[in-house]
């Protein structure tokens, strides 16, 4: 019988085959947890969900929007069209 080493993710659990998606996607939930936390202090009024739904989409894409905030919002187009992350389960996905 193989033994296969898995690294855990500390805020929800997942489970990953290899130690660097592990860090990175930590550093992602953690990044969109602090937009989540920008988005519920800036913005009176919104759900902790879709708070939360935002910050893991700019966390996800952000990428994306370091491109766009150097002057090219063009790129931004890419996230029109694909499925939403409205959980942390789907943002491991996406």
């Amino acid at each position: 019988m193989a033994v296969v080493a898995m690294w855990q993710c500390d805020r929800d659990g997942s489970m990953f085959e290899e130690k660097k998606q592990a860090d990175a996607y930590d550093k992602m939930l953690e990044l969109g947890e602090q937009f989540t936390a920008v988005l519920e202090k800036e913005i009176s009024g919104i759900d902790e969900k879709s708070a939360e739904a935002f910050g893991l989409l700019l966390a996800n894409n952000k990428d994306l929007i370091v491109q766009a905030c150097k002057g090219k919002p063009e790129v931004l187009d890419e996230l029109i069209s694909p499925a939403k992350v409205t959980d942390i389960k789907d943002a491991k996905s996406a």
